[in-house]
């Protein structure tokens, strides 16, 4: 007699993850110009100053990196030589470690935001700013356990049925992560082929935050916090001209990591992000 046909169950359940962690461990990785810093540091393999990155990084401020590295000396992502003005950074094991996030970003990126050929690092910082405002992953993981969903109930599955909430998942439809299930009003939420796929890039991030739960403490204020105030000062409005003039204008661009070029290009070593097997695009 055959068997009736079982789904099978995914291997990465989305609704099985700490959502608090989560989503402190995108605020700390999430401010711009954090993963081409980190990507930097880790193809050069040496400690570096500020105008070192900065001259790696020519489309970016040395004002602007000097200020990404103070915010990723607070959350732990590097540590300096000595206590010298001026001293090098480099990498600190839990920066280090984030090259193993960065590869399920950037294939989810891939495979469901950006088709087209980009900079690794920009494809790691796009998923990031997708996946990183607040509640996002709570709603997500309702969306995935209970959907489709109407706005009330979803909201109650996250225990926060305020204007924000709605704001917070209106912003998840317009980044496709979640769609409505018709268009009349009222219609129920359901996630997308997107926010299904979240599962293993919520797993890689987890895993990696796993030594924040021992190392940040509520008194005093997590680190991450002072990275957010750190960075809300930062200039970011002129970024994608300045992007743009800075690579029209410079060769010194160091190879495939910072390129826009549709062309193949000479791929950044295997530490910094390793090779992704070619996505499928929606």
């Amino acid at each position: 007699m055959k068997q009736p046909h079982v789904p099978a169950r995914p291997l990465f359940p989305i609704n099985s993850f700490d959502a608090q962690r989560i989503e402190d461990a995108f605020s700390l990785m999430g401010p711009k110009w954090i993963t081409w810093s980190v990507m930097t540091l880790v193809q050069e393999g040496r400690p570096m100053r500020i105008r070192d990155i900065a001259a790696k990084l020519p489309f970016v401020s040395e004002q602007v990196i000097g200020l990404c590295l103070a915010a990723m000396q607070t959350g732990g992502l590097v540590t300096r030589t000595d206590t010298r003005h001026g001293a090098p950074y480099q990498l600190s094991a839990l920066g280090e470690s984030l090259t193993h996030v960065h590869r399920p970003l950037a294939d989810w990126s891939r495979i469901y935001l950006a088709p087209d050929a980009t900079a690794e690092a920009e494809r790691v910082e796009d998923a990031v700013r997708h996946l990183r405002p607040g509640h996002s992953t709570a709603l997500i993981q309702v969306l995935a356990g209970c959907g489709p969903m109407r706005f009330g109930h979803t909201a109650e599955g996250i225990g926060r049925a305020d204007a924000f909430t709605r704001q917070h998942l209106l912003r998840l439809q317009a980044d496709g992560l979640v769609t409505r299930t018709g268009p009349q009003h009222g219609a129920p939420y359901v996630l997308t082929d997107a926010g299904q796929a979240l599962g293993p890039v919520y797993a890689t991030v987890e895993h990696w935050s796993a030594p924040l739960t021992t190392r940040w403490t509520p008194s005093p204020p997590a680190p991450v916090s002072t990275a957010q105030r750190i960075h809300s000062d930062i200039p970011l409005g002129s970024d994608g001209a300045r992007t743009a003039a800075a690579l029209r204008r410079s060769a010194a661009v160091p190879n495939a990591l910072f390129s826009h070029a549709p062309q193949p290009q000479p791929r950044v070593p295997a530490s910094a992000t390793a090779p992704s097997a070619p996505g499928r695009v929606r």
